[in-house]
């Protein structure tokens, strides 16, 4: 029995534990932890002191009125000394910002790209970590982790990228190669976490609300590419070999128009980039998302749907005709529609959800996925 090994884990799970009680309530004491979390009032006050000292959380200077006992300190997230660096790998161009525990982005750029192999792009966004890193230490922020967004369906579980047609990447082993050029590019020991941009996307949304208000929540992108990310009871929902959510090669008329996979009728020949540049009325495309909308709705009865993406800046009416499609469809069967929404981040969504990657992960220790990336980027 591993007995150090599993001591280890439990006392990782407990630091989770607090760390998710305070993003969803941030503001309780010690004692109020322990009642929350079940844990021991002694257990409590250890791990919360660790946690201080490695900047995950901070004291708020104000105190509990007097005449209830002993004065008790508000906690919360240290949005201030520990952060994550976050990249989208777009199909256009490449995102990289640095984001707080809690959020606030620090620093943020976007360059085009420069090439499309997968290795050219990696020494790319390698680059751009890099230039993002020392500005971050520059600002006194502890790096604990890089996220990386794809535009295409990513197996976790294997490091590959199975499929991303709108750059011409198939079956491509990005995790070595990512780690190998944030090392040459001399990055120190960080975790790397890798996954599907709309995945991300989503991630952004979820990890930095407080609350527990959307338990289940899907953000639906829109750019060259149509892509979902679903989040459901807490996790990312990404399928066997990461095909959840490629919602922009789901079928919306047989024998359509021809789409990048190779298929026809895809919804992405209907409202991604390409075929909304070419609308007379792109609001047209908004009909289709709203098909969508609709179908995510019955098909996983989230409690928010978010939209966001180029598109949705360049055509933002097509949001409002979704919503409205959407609507339509719910009056007919005589139920309520899920609130819609655009996204919290703009265009850096993707990005600032590559960062949320990294949270995730550190939040749930007991669902990080049974292959490692190259040790030597691990903490």
């Amino acid at each position: 029995m591993k007995t150090t090994g599993d001591q280890q884990l439990v006392k990782r799970i407990n630091r989770s534990v607090l760390l998710r009680l305070l993003r969803s309530r941030p503001g309780l004491s010690r004692a109020q932890l322990a009642q929350a979390s079940g844990l021991t009032k002694s257990t409590v006050s250890l791990l919360v002191r660790e946690l201080i000292e490695e900047c995950w959380l901070t004291e708020d200077d104000v105190t509990a009125a007097a005449g209830m006992g002993r004065p008790s300190t508000p906690l919360q997230l240290d949005g201030r000394t520990r952060g994550m660096i976050g990249v989208e790998v777009a199909v256009e161009a490449l995102r990289v910002v640095g984001v707080s525990l809690t959020g606030q982005v620090f620093c943020s750029t976007e360059e085009p790209l420069v090439g499309t192999s997968p290795q050219a792009v990696c020494s790319q966004a390698a680059q751009l970590v890099a230039r993002a890193h020392a500005q971050l230490v520059k600002q006194q922020v502890q790096v604990f982790g890089v996220g990386v967004g794809l535009p295409g369906a990513f197996d976790e579980a294997t490091g590959m990228l199975r499929f991303a047609p709108n750059l011409g990447w198939r079956n491509v082993d990005f995790q070595p190669l990512i780690t190998a050029a944030l090392a040459q590019a001399g990055l120190p020991p960080l975790a790397v976490h890798v996954q599907n941009e709309a995945d991300t996307a989503a991630l952004s949304e979820y990890e930095f609300l407080e609350g527990d208000a959307h338990a289940s929540l899907i953000f639906v992108t829109c750019g060259a590419g149509v892509g979902a990310g679903i989040v459901l009871n807490d996790r990312l929902f990404t399928g066997v070999q990461g095909m959840a959510g490629e919602i922009g090669h789901s079928i919306l008329q047989i024998d359509g128009p021809l789409c990048s996979c190779g298929r026809r009728g895809c919804a992405e020949t209907f409202f991604g980039a390409r075929a909304l540049d070419q609308l007379a009325e792109p609001a047209q495309g908004g009909r289709y998302l709203g098909v969508v909308l609709q179908n995510l709705w019955t098909t996983f009865n989230p409690s928010v749907l978010v939209v966001g993406g180029p598109s949705c800046e360049r055509y933002p009416s097509i949001v409002a005709t979704a919503t409205q499609t959407l609507q339509a469809y719910a009056r007919s069967a005589g139920m309520a529609p899920p609130p819609v929404r655009t996204a919290r981040y703009g265009l850096q969504a993707s990005a600032v959800g590559a960062a949320a990657l990294v949270l995730h992960h550190e939040l749930r220790p007991m669902h990080t996925p049974q292959s490692s990336p190259n040790p030597s980027l691990m903490e």
